[in-house]
């Protein structure tokens, strides 16, 4: 049952929507008499959008919001040093301690009331809200990048333009999720949820999204409701969680002299073996039904031109919104990388034969929430009001942990220009960088609720 304030109008013209979303799906399972016709259920769209916009003009329209605004357009580019500044501390997969120190000093000097960092290195920041922890929503960014120990990671400024590893993906998102708390407390914005700013270990590559598996785990915080801010455009909302499989797979042998020891089984072979083999068996089963991808990423082993390795590794990248279509390439792998020991051991002259460890190193799983969830609804109103068109999309990020336990959970745009992501050469430009702030700060409102009594 959902209860309000007294004369709480604000929370319940939002809450409307939410109890309006449940009516296309109601019609669409109507009984065969009295089914809706498409143009009825078109219509009911129609209508559920329209409410939605309605509460998200009214939100947008109150004076703290519109003072929020003002501030966004002030604080956004005067916070292109913290930028900088976070972009050139390090932060290689398992490593994000340094970043996560300073990130959580600016959101101390941001003003949030409580700020720590939890057992695996996330950063959260609390904002009390009226409604006494009843419900708790999140924003997020992530503190990880894909690059590893010793990259460069100096800014370099052309014009308006700053380049570094990581500039984007996703120090731009933290900025995002700083400016926001920095706007609200300015322009004294009061919610009805709490919320937590949140700087997150673990997104990227082997990391596994650690971070967001702690904070859903048993021992993390309360949270109903998430934000993640990481990609590029403002208008794109991604509410469907590609799921992924990431294998290290490692042929052994005994090793030795490629002239004195030849005839022994060779792990780099086995190993060109098994990534032909996945190929060929992948590219057919890739080709069609829903998206479904596959990478050989990393390729590693031997000592010498003149030595037969002891050792072969690759790593390996498999990605699919379908969890059928993910089990069905990663059975094309395992079957790969059998087929590729055996024939390879059958090869061999003399020695003891090849091993093989295939070790799962990265599980995320895939999921979808509604369209009509009420966060999606909230989004997509939001990116209206801004004057762009929607886009829903399916993506790899924080939100897919939540997404797959049925928590409501979407990931949004950090705004501006960018290119080059998981590149040496990524840049960023701050085209406009502030409406992507914006459009964070009305989802975060429109999902946590603003008293009408500030």
């Amino acid at each position: 049952m959902l209860r309000l304030a007294a004369g709480n109008s604000l929370c319940m013209a939002l809450a409307s929507a939410t109890l309006a979303a449940p009516l296309v799906a109601f019609q669409r399972d109507s009984p065969a008499d009295g089914a809706a016709t498409p143009r009825q259920v078109e219509s009911a769209h129609v209508a559920q959008e329209a409410r939605y916009d309605t509460d998200l003009r009214r939100l947008a329209e109150r004076p703290e919001v519109r003072e929020a605004f003002r501030l966004i357009e002030r604080i956004d580019p005067a916070s292109r040093d913290d930028l900088i500044a976070l972009t050139q501390i390090p932060a290689p997969p398992f490593k994000e301690g340094p970043r996560a120190q300073k990130f959580a000093e600016l959101l101390r000097a941001a003003g949030a009331d409580s700020v720590w960092i939890d057992a695996v290195g996330n950063v959260l920041a609390l904002r009390p809200g009226r409604g006494g922890g009843q419900k708790v929503v999140a924003l997020d960014g992530h503190l990880d990048t894909v690059f590893p120990e010793g990259t460069d990671v100096t800014v370099r400024v052309r014009g308006d333009t700053l380049f570094a590893p990581g500039i984007g993906d996703d120090t731009r998102g933290l900025v995002v999720v700083l400016n926001v708390l920095r706007a609200m407390n300015q322009a004294n914005v009061v919610t009805q949820a709490d919320v937590l700013f949140v700087g997150t270990v673990g997104e990227e590559g082997l990391g596994d999204l650690r971070g967001v598996k702690h904070l859903f785990g048993p021992s993390g915080p309360r949270i109903d409701s998430w934000i993640a801010v990481d990609g590029g455009a403002p208008e794109r909302i991604v509410h469907r969680g590609l799921g992924s499989h990431r294998y290290r797979v490692t042929f052994k042998g005994p090793g030795g002299h490629s002239w004195g020891a030849f005839g022994l089984a060779n792990p780099h072979h086995a190993l060109g073996r098994a990534s032909y083999y996945f190929v060929e068996a992948a590219d057919p089963y890739t080709r069609q039904g829903p998206r479904t991808s596959y990478n050989v990423g990393i390729i590693d082993g031997g000592t010498s031109v003149n030595a037969i390795p002891f050792e072969a590794m690759m790593e390996v990248d498999m990605r699919s919104g379908n969890p059928q279509r993910l089990a069905g390439i990663d059975s094309l792998f395992q079957q790969a990388v059998r087929r590729a020991l055996d024939q390879q051991n059958a090869l061999r002259r003399a020695g003891p034969p090849l091993s093989v460890e295939v070790k799962l190193v990265g599980d995320r799983p895939s999921g979808v929430l509604d369209p009509a969830t009420p966060i999606v609804q909230r989004a997509q109103a939001a990116v209206r009001h801004l004057g762009l068109e929607p886009a829903l999309e399916d993506g790899s990020t924080d939100s897919n942990i939540p997404i797959s336990r049925g928590i409501p959970a979407i990931t949004i745009g950090r705004g501006g220009a960018s290119q080059g992501a998981h590149s040496p050469g990524e840049w960023w430009l701050d085209r406009n960088g502030a409406l992507a702030v914006k459009n964070a700060l009305l989802i975060l409102l429109a999902e946590a609720g603003v008293p009408m009594t500030p």
